[in-house]
């Protein structure tokens, strides 16, 4: 029988359902992260995170991301 825990999300502090014993059922199933994604929730949480938070994180990220580089590229216009 798969293993499910009772969790508190160390981010946000809601309660949800790990289903590590059953992963294709467990909430963050389907989230893909790339592995500076899962490097930096790693370093940063010890335990698994609710669905919601681990969307966020990514959007965060991506967010980070897309800034980085609309900054390098209105410095190298600048440059110009």
């Amino acid at each position: 029988m798969a293993q499910h825990e009772a969790k508190h999300c160390p981010r946000c502090n809601i309660a949800f359902e790990c289903k590590v014993g059953s992963i294709l059922q467990c909430q963050c199933n389907g989230i893909n992260f790339t592995d500076a994604e899962w490097d930096y929730i790693r370093l940063t949480y010890t335990d698994c995170l609710c669905r919601h938070c681990l969307q966020t994180i990514k959007h965060e990220i991506s967010s980070i991301a897309v800034k980085q580089k609309i900054q390098a590229i209105l410095a190298s216009i600048k440059k110009q």
